[in-house]
């Protein structure tokens, strides 16, 4: 993944800056989409479901944009409401055709999910990479998703202290700087347990 992308950053700014929140949401989609599609594929562990939570993520994009404060990246923004909608997806699944866009029916959305389908394969090619990827799985939710945004997405961690909230639940100041600190603290647990998972699986020596 390329991660942070400074020109589609000040694009994006400058459209929601004029009140263009269409190009600003076509920007993200263009620039950030293939990604997020890929992040929610790994979260939800199937392509159907990651592709469902897209079209629910795309959405509250579109509608969501007019009320973004900046208070950390677009790129940031896009993680986290991609998050919110894994978690809402998880929760009523069985809701999603009444009340979020046909996927099929789109033609951006059905784009940026084949650009993301194609990089995910690709990732996933090697038999090391699928062990690796099945250690993770047997990770909680939680903490899949912050080695997604630390290691495979580089994201800072204020960013991915601010996806990681409870939605509804914007951190700023200093419990921002705590959650972060609790975050960073939280990865080293995660890695050491995935590196013990890794050695008993003979990928790693001890």
């Amino acid at each position: 993944m390329k991660g942070l992308n400074s020109e589609a950053e000040a694009s994006i700014a400058q459209a929601c800056a004029a009140q263009d929140f269409g190009r600003a949401a076509t920007c993200a989609l263009q620039v950030y989409g293939p990604e997020i599609l890929s992040f929610l594929v790994a979260r939800l562990r199937t392509q159907s479901d990651g592709e469902e939570a897209f079209a629910m993520f795309a959405e509250d994009l579109w509608k969501g944009l007019p009320a973004f404060a900046f208070r950390c990246s677009a790129r940031g923004y896009l993680y986290t409401l991609a998050r919110n909608a894994a978690n809402r997806y998880s929760v009523s699944p069985h809701q999603r055709k009444d009340r979020h866009q046909n996927v099929s029916g789109n033609a951006s959305l059905s784009v940026m999910i084949d650009r993301a389908r194609s990089a995910t394969e690709a990732h996933r090619r090697t038999a090391v990479k699928d062990r690796i990827r099945a250690l993770r799985e047997q990770l909680p939710d939680d903490d899949q998703t912050l080695l997604i945004l630390h290691v495979d997405r580089a994201l800072p961690w204020r960013e991915i202290a601010m996806v990681m909230a409870e939605e509804g639940e914007p951190l700023e100041g200093e419990a921002l700087d705590r959650e972060s600190a609790r975050l960073r603290k939280q990865f080293e647990r995660v890695k050491r347990q995935l590196k013990e998972l890794a050695i008993k699986e003979g990928l790693l020596k001890s």
